[in-house]
């Protein structure tokens, strides 16, 4: 297995081979695990955070081996990027990659486990203080646009909100899919699309980011509206189908 460890970190080097060779048999799993699977595994005074990434169908077996940048990666490299930016992310610390001559198998993305208070998804404007966060997390997706960064995976789940006293940090995580270049006006508002279905939160991430961008928030809500309304009618229709041929 070919492994590739952050600097910080060369003295864990052996932990980390280890933690990896025991991943299915150690640790404490994160989430549900449908696609890839997640644990939190402790190393001696740290604890890590391990990705294990759902081996690709035939066709990426061969991209990932010889045409393409892995998921883990990738989540690696940019995560390193990020933080170049000043940009939080949990720290990254190793990817590691299974070959053979001529296919891709397993990966594996490991970070330092961060403790965090709330996710995007956790946000409701009926209790105190949400709004405040919102309009924080508003302005951080307006600084990762001035700092010519699009996260492509921008959705519920994948920006951790720690809370200290009345100030708000945010860490990135999926880290994946992501480009590094300017961006339009029109790729600013798409960026918000997958986050809610609620209008009441768009009203306000479009207020709050006008204000940043001195358009007006009537051209921001119109844009980030539209942007999500198609996005969640084409995935609805998506779904409608999967269930249909589920029945069928």
């Amino acid at each position: 297995m070919k492994v590739i460890i952050d600097e910080a970190y060369s003295s864990y080097k052996e932990e980390i081979f280890q933690a990896l060779d025991n991943f299915d048999n150690e640790g404490r799993k994160i989430g549900p695990g449908k696609r890839n699977i997640v644990k939190a595994i402790s190393l001696n005074e740290k604890e890590l955070n391990i990705k294990a990434f759902k081996v690709p169908n035939a066709v990426n077996k061969i991209a990932y081996r010889f045409f393409r940048k892995s998921k883990a990666e990738r989540s690696f490299i940019y995560a390193q990027e990020l933080l170049k930016r000043g940009i939080n992310t949990p720290a990254p610390v190793a990817y590691a990659e299974e070959v053979t001559s001529v296919a891709f198998l397993k990966s594996f993305y490991v970070s330092e486990q961060l403790d965090y208070d709330l996710t995007f998804r956790d946000l409701n404007l009926e209790k105190k203080g949400h709004e405040e966060i919102l309009r924080a997390f508003t302005r951080f997706t307006f600084e990762l646009h001035e700092k010519r960064i699009e996260f492509l995976d921008h959705s519920p789940g994948n920006t951790l909100i720690q809370i200290h006293e009345n100030t708000f940090k945010f860490y990135l995580v999926d880290l994946n899919r992501m480009n590094f270049k300017r961006l339009s006006f029109t790729e600013r508002m798409q960026n918000f699309k997958r986050l809610t279905r609620e209008r009441a939160i768009y009203e306000i991430m479009a207020d709050e980011y006008a204000k940043q961008s001195e358009r007006s928030s009537s051209e921001v809500f119109d844009q980030m509206w539209h942007f999500n309304q198609s996005f969640f009618t084409k995935r609805d229709k998506k779904e409608m189908i999967k269930k249909k041929f589920k029945k069928e």
